[in-house]
């Protein structure tokens, strides 16, 4: 062999050692975690800083019967997660807690009270009074998830505040909480859903303003907000949660049923402001309620609430001082909720 090959020989061994020396490294590295266990919760934020939950208002056994012995009572189960490129290997308690973030959140988002008196009325509100949960979290050895179990009290709450529920991971022996921003901390924007809740659809109902009856404008959403089990209501007209004032052009839609099923019925409508928004109803709206399943998906359901024969009118009387506009709303509003009937769970099947 010249010298030429003993070289070039050589120097490929030296290559292989060395891959297989930074290989080995790199598997003993895998094996043996460098840093402490990181704990967050599966709650990612969106675009408003908050995690859009949607709970039952009421919880229901399969039966139908009540889970939690009355309305207004139920529960979710906030997931929390242990991180990190190994399985855990140790029983952990996780601490959590009461987070005081919320009102950075607010400031951050609406800005401050001393730019504007009323603007505190778009803040998010702590709607830890209507929540309760252990002050720690049980995860076992082998399992990188446990759950928080929240319970709810939502009798009497009023949707018209944009409730949010903050929590923490707290620091203690054992584990960290993960250093990045937010993954230990869940801002939970809780929406409690019956029936008839939700985003629906409000192309087909228009807005008139008495001083232009031939300038009907249109809209596309309105927002159901829980009331109890069997209502919700809607912000008049045109008005929605963008609104410092708000809470007083609510309408309250109660959903009688005419039909053995509930799936038909009549809506009765009624405002607790009625007084100063001069709310008037005219005729009564019907409802009705019918499945249809994906042409595609079969496995999908849609789950369609019609209401039509809304007319009603109102005096918007906040918005411009000394003016009030009088206003006619009528039409119909379409709400579809897409169920995937694979999954029992009744939040997870709904594709909020």
């Amino acid at each position: 062999m010249n010298t030429k090959n003993i070289t070039i020989l050589f120097t490929a061994c030296l290559v292989y050692c060395g891959i297989t020396a930074v290989l080995t490294s790199c598997n003993d590295e895998w094996k043996d975690e460098q840093y402490e266990k990181y704990i967050s919760f599966k709650a990612p934020l969106n675009d408003n800083g908050v995690t859009a939950v949607y709970v039952p208002y009421s919880r229901h056994n399969d039966d139908g019967s009540l889970m939690y012995g009355s309305e207004g009572k139920s529960s979710y189960d906030l997931p929390v997660i242990v991180a990190g490129t190994t399985t855990n290997g140790s029983n952990l308690t996780i601490q959590v807690g009461h987070s005081d973030t919320l009102n950075i959140l607010n400031y951050e988002r609406f800005g401050s009270p001393t730019y504007r008196a009323d603007i505190t009325d778009l803040y998010y509100k702590d709607m830890s009074e209507y929540a309760e949960y252990p002050s720690n979290v049980q995860i076992k050895s082998g399992e990188d998830v446990g759950l928080l179990r929240i319970n709810f009290d939502f009798k009497d709450i009023d949707m018209v505040e944009k409730w949010v529920l903050p929590i923490e991971v707290k620091k203690a022996e054992g584990y960290e909480p993960h250093p990045r921003k937010n993954y230990a901390k869940a801002m939970l924007r809780v929406y409690p859903y019956n029936d008839f809740s939700g985003n629906y659809s409000a192309t087909t109902l228009t807005v008139t303003n008495a001083a232009d009856p031939n300038n009907a404008t249109g809209m596309e959403t309105a927002r159901g907000y829980v009331v109890d089990e069997n209502s919700v209501f809607f912000y008049m007209g045109n008005i929605d949660e963008t609104r410092v004032d708000r809470r007083y052009y609510k309408v309250k839609f109660e959903f009688v049923p005419s039909s053995a099923d509930g799936k038909q019925g009549i809506v009765k409508l009624s405002s607790d402001n009625a007084e100063k928004n001069n709310f008037v109803q005219h005729g009564t709206p019907q409802y009705r309620i019918y499945e249809q399943a994906d042409d595609v998906r079969p496995y999908l359901l849609h789950h369609y609430v019609i209401i039509s024969g809304i007319e009603y009118d109102y005096t918007d009387y906040t918005s411009v001082e000394n003016y009030p506009m009088n206003y006619t709303t009528k039409g119909i509003l379409t709400l579809e909720r897409q169920l995937n009937t694979q999954i029992p769970n009744e939040d997870q099947a709904i594709q909020w």
